[in-house]
């Protein structure tokens, strides 16, 4: 690895400022983003993911934004293998790549190695549980037979525990255990500088209070509409999602509008908080306290002079 092998990595919660801050730092360095985003890859899912604005997509090259279909497959695998072709891509061009996102798997998996990862998520985790209260450990082992029959022959159904950790894996990263415990653990390939951004909680609540209010002023419902209207089916994973499962809740009559709207606002300060407790648990993030976003720009001064310096 050379010295020169540097890139950034902002990270953080949702709301945070995590976007306007890859921008303005892009920008003064002549760089191009990397998003880390599982979800805003997908076309059509623009308001609900906070997508970008187009202005901002045309300011600064991005990657991995508007690329797939919402019913194409993207996993942590797939992100790492390609974000690393990219980086390699941008340092050859001697262009610094900003890597931004809230998806700690994600961005794990690119610094630390798929095989090295810890893979879990939690609300897929939570559906295989329950799925085992309902239908039992058989149902569980057959599933598993379907997806990874040579894991499934090395286990057995009592043994659920492994068996939806095999299940979990595969499904997260599109690549069974095994395969994964034979993978090659090695170091990374480069210098990712991790920085994050700390909000105060009541703070960082309050901002999301507000962007869920600027989402449905801003047309949330029709976009989802739109999807559905477009053929896709609301089972499809990019929909299990916070703002677009409860908007669908909303439009098949299952809860109120107000309800929704209640709902979108505390799964995500659930997400959030999620996602510092993935990002906390990562000593080599640096952290950056932050009490207005009027103060991005200044943090992105402190950034390239404590990256450049390293």
């Amino acid at each position: 690895m050379k010295k020169s092998d540097k890139v950034i990595v902002i990270v953080g919660p949702t709301c945070s400022g995590k976007t306007r801050l890859s921008l303005i730092l892009a920008e003064k360095i002549n760089g191009e983003i990397i998003s880390a985003d599982s979800r805003q890859i997908f076309k059509h899912l623009s308001i609900g993911t906070a997508k970008p604005t187009e202005e901002q997509l045309n300011s600064v090259k991005h990657y991995f934004v508007d690329e797939l279909n919402p019913d194409e497959e993207f996993n942590a695998d797939i992100f790492s293998r390609r974000a690393n072709e990219i980086i390699r891509l941008l340092l050859g061009k001697n262009k610094t790549p900003v890597v931004v996102g809230g998806s700690g798997l994600y961005i794990k998996a690119l610094i630390d190695g798929i095989a090295q990862t810890m893979i879990s998520d939690k609300s897929l985790r939570e559906e295989l549980l329950e799925a085992r209260k309902i239908y039992g450990n058989e149902y569980l082992y057959s599933e598993l037979k379907k997806i990874d029959p040579v894991i499934a022959e090395r286990v057995i159904p009592q043994n659920w525990k492994r068996v939806i950790r095999a299940i979990e894996v595969l499904k997260l990263t599109g690549k069974p255990i095994w395969q994964h415990h034979l993978e090659d653990n090695s170091k990374p390939e480069f210098n990712f500088i991790q920085y994050g951004l700390l909000w105060d909680r009541k703070k960082l609540y309050q901002n999301i209070e507000q962007r869920v209010d600027e989402m449905i002023s801003g047309g949330l419902v029709d976009e989802v509409k739109e999807i559905l209207r477009l053929g896709y089916s609301k089972e499809i994973n990019s929909l299990n999602t916070v703002g677009y499962k409860e908007i669908i809740d909303f439009i098949e009559n299952k809860i109120t509008f107000e309800q929704a709207v209640y709902l979108i606002k505390r799964n995500t300060r659930r997400y959030a908080k999620r996602q510092m407790t993935w990002f906390k648990s990562d000593k080599r993030i640096n952290w950056i306290e932050i009490n207005s976003f009027n103060e991005i720009d200044e943090i992105s001064e402190n950034i390239l002079k404590d990256f450049y310096e390293r």
